[in-house]
């Protein structure tokens, strides 16, 4: 039976919906996955490796702290308090009374090794991210230290669209989760699916530091890339090379790289990426991400269709079929909004509420699955 006609998401059915209609179904776990956050047996050693590069009182406190499993970054800044960021915290807290000092940051500039040329790092054999702020000289003035986690189940929330092959867009905040995911997604499809996936990491942050990907992305090829500028080179030697079935894009910016998705996905390939933006119509917006929506189009209406737009002679349209079927606005961690891309986009463009499907994890981890109208 085709998924376009199956019962497990309306989107692959049709129906008359009515602007107050709300309802929703709960689905059980896929057999055979876990739904697990990330316990301290599961990262203690990939922690233990960020906190070698602090200095020492910063790297005491923080193992003594009650909520170390939860850690998201430390930020370092020259001549200010030490911070600390985790998860349900609503900002940052100070971890020290002392300011940090040059020679703390050249001792963590020297533990991490090569920051590349996107004032990007990686520690070898984890998943963290080491960004560094730099001076008008080029000095080293600040770190950004994240900590990078594999967090297996969390893409359980969607996989009956993994399995349907088409290519999904994920759009969310900076720090949302969505190199999360798309970590995990490769190590799905690979793994689960028996898929041929590349992953294209520009900063190593989905495959780890290092030349040797990190198990999170399961048996997925990863290809690095020497400059962000040339993501989009990589891409395309990717399909051309290495006879992939799914490519994986983090961070999706340039119109370069637009272009080489849209030439990726006429080539058959399925495409996972994401990029910044907090809701579908942020996307729409963006004169450079647009087109990976069907682009918008200036259609100039006659007398008759202008009175079917309060008298308007000038409407914005859908230019062409969006280049990710799916479009997916991750609001929190356990809590995702699914587009149909033509349908809401065509919707939003005419200043209606598109239909979606809000799935979330409940405590169990068992997805819901309810289907509405937002305003976006």
């Amino acid at each position: 039976m085709s998924m376009w006609s199956s019962s497990s998401s309306f989107f692959y059915k049709r129906h008359s919906f009515n602007p107050n209609f709300f309802s929703s179904r709960i689905i059980k776990p896929v057999i055979g996955t876990r739904f697990v956050k990330c316990s301290s047996s599961d990262n203690a050693n990939d922690i233990h490796e960020l906190l070698k590069i602090l200095p020492h009182d910063l790297r005491d406190n923080l193992v003594m702290e009650s909520k170390k499993d939860q850690l998201l970054e430390v930020i370092l800044d020259l001549g200010r308090l030490p911070q600390a960021c985790f998860l349900g915290d609503s900002g940052r807290r100070y971890i020290r009374d002392t300011e940090i000092s040059m020679e703390e940051l050249e001792f963590a500039e020297n533990a991490i090794g090569e920051i590349g040329g996107d004032n990007r790092g990686g520690i070898s054999g984890t998943l963290h991210r080491i960004s560094a702020v730099r001076s008008r000289k080029g000095v080293v003035v600040g770190l950004t230290c994240r900590v990078g986690r594999a967090v297996k189940g969390i893409v359980d929330i969607v996989r009956d669209l993994l399995e349907f092959g088409e290519s999904i867009l994920f759009i969310g905040r900076p720090g949302v989760g969505k190199t999360t995911v798309m970590r995990e997604i490769s190590r799905v499809l690979s793994d689960e699916l028996h898929k041929r996936v590349v992953v294209v990491d520009t900063s190593n942050e989905i495959g780890g530091g290092g030349d040797i990907p990190h198990p999170a992305i399961g048996s997925a090829r990863r290809m690095q890339v020497s400059k962000a500028s040339m993501q989009h080179k990589v891409m395309i030697e990717a399909v051309e090379n290495h006879m992939p079935q799914v490519i994986i894009i983090d961070e999706i910016s340039t119109r370069a790289e637009v272009i080489a998705c849209q030439s990726i996905a006429k080539r058959g390939v399925m495409l996972i990426g994401s990029a910044h933006g907090d809701r579908l119509e942020n996307i729409i917006r963006n004169p450079v991400l647009s087109p990976l929506a069907g682009g918008i189009q200036s259609v100039t209406l006659g007398d008759q269709q202008a009175q079917q737009t309060d008298g308007r002679k000038s409407v914005s349209q859908r230019a062409g079929p969006p280049t990710f079927p799916f479009m997916i606005e991750i609001r929190d961690r356990h809590c995702w909004v699914i587009h149909k891309t033509e349908r809401s986009v065509d919707a939003l463009l005419r200043g209606k509420k598109p239909r979606v499907e809000i799935r979330k994890q409940n405590k169990e981890m068992k997805v819901i699955i309810e289907k509405c109208k937002i305003k976006n």
